[in-house]
């Protein structure tokens, strides 16, 4: 992030947050001093550690996307997690330690795709050497060989046309025949081909896997095993019989492992989650809860106080090895509307030094949340639509109305923020969703009296709007 400075962190935010000066200056402060210590000497790097925030405001105002638009513009390993499901250590449920597994899950996940991109072409090539082989080794077993009759299509295949290039019987096959197959196969007029082909015997898949990268991978299950590091050992090979494509697809991940250096992948993210980890806790507020003297409770002040250690910097085991939480940025949000934060448990609130509070949405907040932001609601209605060829307008006037709706409805029910907008606009455009395909080529403009229409008796009915809107 060496090219973002405060300023234009915050002008970033501002492309698709509406307000929150403070919050967004906050935060842009911090992700900037994280920078700035990077240049400092080691003697006195290691003592400058991360402010964690602590933002209060109403929900729909903009917490969660400040933080999540935050770890995307700087590509950091991010999480948000909700505090309420957590219980304090013992009991049933999930501790606060998973927080620090779950991040480095997520960030050895991005890392494993980044290297796995950087050597996809060459994966790509040595999977589609070994298809070749395995084609060519086919039909030399069986005493066959390749010619062409009429247009390319598939090989050997229980379904051929009149354009499929088909095996027939003959001798042995020259150095031509392998390269036509590789032609066949770059130009993909083999993709339906049946070809049997060696995979390892102990992975789903037979693909290659290092067994700490314990995820999901396109039906690919990877697992952990504590007993060893680096590769598990291929048992055997089996052979399977599949079509050229999805043969295409087992080999190319089975080469890119090859190919990966699984030790790097997994020191960059343990480093990358380090130095630039961050981590949104939501709903912080709820953590308040009474006092007891009996007993223990498990689900507010323990919980608070299990959080301590990671908050202010502690080394947690993981199977990628230990990993310390002293740099990581916390970012921890409520709506403190039936508490205040001086409820927090007074060592909690130490590790929160840096407090922003976000503002109520206004009307004309609204309205800029509708218009301004580039991927705003009413972009994405209109792009949604233009898909059916239907040509959707929002007038000055029908921004302005439902902007209005949205603060009524606020003030009479739930206070939920922006939130509101994707109900509203979602009832108002529900009918013209549901008949867009059969309006192709129509034009259709939004303005004050639409919206009246289509959602202001929804309103008016209060009873109705209750459960609606």
């Amino acid at each position: 992030m060496g090219e973002f400075s405060p300023k234009t962190i915050v002008q970033e935010l501002d492309r698709y947050i509406v307000g929150q000066k403070e919050a967004k200056k906050a935060v842009a402060i911090a992700l900037s001093n994280r920078e700035r210590r990077r240049k400092l000497p080691p003697e006195i790097r290691s003592d400058v550690i991360p402010k964690n925030i602590l933002m209060i405001g109403p929900t729909g105002v903009g917490k969660t996307e400040i933080a999540r638009r935050l770890a995307a513009m700087i590509n950091a390993p991010f999480i948000k997690v909700e505090a309420t499901k957590f219980t304090e250590v013992g009991y049933v449920g999930r501790d606060v330690e998973s927080i620090v597994h779950d991040l480095v899950e997520m960030c050895a996940r991005k890392v494993y795709h980044e290297q796995l991109k950087q050597v996809e072409s060459n994966a790509e090539r040595l999977a589609t050497d070994r298809i070749v082989g395995y084609l060519y080794q086919q039909m030399t077993q069986r005493g066959r060989k390749v010619v062409e009759k009429g247009q390319q299509a598939s090989v050997s295949s229980p379904r051929m046309t009149k354009s499929s290039p088909i095996l027939t019987g003959g001798g042995p096959l020259s150095a031509v025949t392998r390269e036509r197959l590789a032609k066949l196969l770059a130009s993909n007029k083999l993709e339906d081909q049946f070809v049997e082909i060696e995979v390892a015997d102990s992975e789903p898949g037979g693909v290659l896997f290092d067994p700490r990268l314990d995820m999901e991978l396109e039906g690919d299950t990877l697992w952990f095993d504590d007993s060893s590091r680096g590769f598990r050992s291929r048992s055997g090979q089996r052979k399977k019989k599949v079509r050229v494509k999805e043969a295409r697809r087992i080999l190319v991940r089975e080469e890119a492992n090859k190919l990966l250096d699984f030790d790097q992948v997994v020191d960059r993210a343990v480093s990358d989650t380090e130095e630039n980890g961050l981590v949104f806790i939501d709903e912080i507020d709820k953590l308040c809860g009474p006092k007891i003297d009996v007993g223990r409770d498990v689900s507010g002040e323990g919980v608070q106080r299990d959080m301590l250690p990671l908050l202010e910097g502690t080394t947690v085991m993981t199977r990628y090895g230990p990993l310390n939480t002293e740099h990581i940025l916390f970012i921890a949000a409520g709506t403190f509307s039936q508490n205040k934060p001086s409820d927090l448990i007074p060592e909690l609130q130490g590790r929160f030094p840096l407090r922003v509070e976000l503002s109520p949405l206004t009307q004309h907040d609204f309205e800029r949340i509708l218009t301004e932001p580039r991927n705003s609601l009413t972009n994405q209605y209109i792009a949604l639509l233009a898909t059916e060829g239907v040509s959707l307008k929002f007038t000055g006037d029908g921004i302005q109305e439902i902007a209005r709706l949205a603060v009524l409805m606020n003030e009479r029910m739930e206070n939920i923020g922006a939130r509101r907008l994707f109900t509203i606009i979602e009832k108002l455009v529900e009918d013209l969703s549901f008949t867009a395909s059969e309006r192709k080529g129509e034009r259709v403009v939004i303005d004050a009296d639409y919206v009246s229409q289509q959602v202001g008796s929804l309103v008016k009915d209060e009873n109705l709007s209750r459960y609606i809107l």
